[in-house]
């Protein structure tokens, strides 16, 4: 169908809304942001043999047909971090890639426990990202902070300990969460964890509703008491959460992309994103593993948005919710949604 010069310049206008808009990026993996090009870079660097040849054979291996066999190769991917400056690199490549997206605040996810597990000790990864939090601060203007996430596949008493060592850079990190492989590890295997974090005053969110199934939302609420749900798209096989969701507005921090590349849904057109924010539910967009998932924050949106037809309101409503979302102070929130409603103002 061949547009006309109105709907043209709409068009125009909402993809450029889209890039300038202040968004906050929730759901977002900093191990999952290592591009083949840099974890070539890193693995030469730390004098290691890498089983792929070239970049081109790693991206190669990223047809994934379900979460493990994702997990599978980002795990080999992450096995290139091993100093402060590995994590440094990788963080700051990330950041100004968000710079570009708009985004004003993002809450990165880290997995201690991938890098523990081979040696590489814990001030590493802090110091690393830490500084790179810092950079993106004073430099980019982007409010940063991290989340520790525990492993689902492993055992609750290994995430303890992870916790119990993790304490002595309490300052580095503002809340944890849980990911990896999610069917067979429902949340409440997490419930001591978890109950410490919450007396300790962390934020908690954690994974649920990806590839298991909706009672899995409901776990990590009544549970582990959750703040925010990431993913959560298992949610639309259940009326009574839908609507739970949307009186309770807990926060969905949904990733597009992922879902597809990951055999979640067969392609954007069927993702569920709309019919959720139709139904009132606090549904935030993000790029999880971009680096994988063949998309940062923006990709996510443009693609998203194409499939879905969907419009200006649906990009405000869902970078307000994005801030609104967010652990940053209210002070904060409150700049961001001024500068957004500006934005959409103009836009509009």
């Amino acid at each position: 169908m061949i547009k006309t010069t109105e709907e043209i310049e709409q068009q125009s206008r909402l993809m450029s809304f889209l890039r300038e808009m202040p968004k906050a990026e929730l759901h977002i993996h900093i191990e999952g942001s290592l591009e083949p090009e840099l974890i070539f870079a890193l693995a030469e660097r730390n004098g290691m043999r890498l089983v792929y040849p070239d970049v081109q054979t790693l991206k190669a291996g990223y047809a994934f047909k379900d979460l493990q066999s994702f997990l599978d190769i980002y795990y080999a991917g992450a096995s290139v971090l091993r100093t402060a400056q590995d994590f440094e690199d990788m963080a700051w490549a990330y950041f100004l890639r968000a710079k570009a997206d708009g985004v004003v605040r993002t809450e990165l996810f880290f997995d201690p426990q991938t890098h523990t597990s081979r040696g590489v000790p814990l001030k590493a990864c802090f110091a690393g990202l830490r500084e790179a939090c810092r950079r993106a601060r004073t430099k980019l203007g982007i409010s940063a902070d991290l989340i520790l996430c525990f492993l689902r596949h492993l055992s609750e008493e290994d995430a303890m300990s992870t916790l119990d060592d993790a304490l002595a850079f309490r300052n580095d990190f503002i809340g944890i969460g849980l990911d990896s492989s999610e069917k067979g590890n429902p949340p409440e295997k997490f419930a001591r964890v978890y109950a410490r974090c919450r007396e300790l005053g962390l934020r908690l969110v954690a994974h649920a509703g990806e590839e298991g199934p909706a009672d899995y939302i409901e776990s990590a609420l009544d549970v582990l008491k959750v703040e925010r749900i990431d993913h959560g798209v298992q949610s639309i096989h259940s009326p009574a959460l839908m609507l739970r969701l949307s009186q309770t507005k807990i926060p969905l921090t949904v990733c597009p992309l992922s879902n597809v590349k990951l055999c979640v849904f067969r392609d954007l057109a069927d993702h569920p994103l709309a019919q959720m924010l139709d139904a009132g539910l606090c549904v935030t967009i993000n790029s999880d593993d971009p680096a994988y998932f063949g998309g940062y924050l923006l990709d996510n949106y443009v693609q998203t948005f194409r499939a879905l037809n969907l419009g200006m309101e649906h990009a405000y409503q869902l970078a307000r919710n994005s801030l609104l979302a967010s652990f940053a102070s209210d002070s904060d929130k409150q700049h961001w949604i001024t500068a957004l409603n500006h934005a959409y103002q103009d836009k509009k």
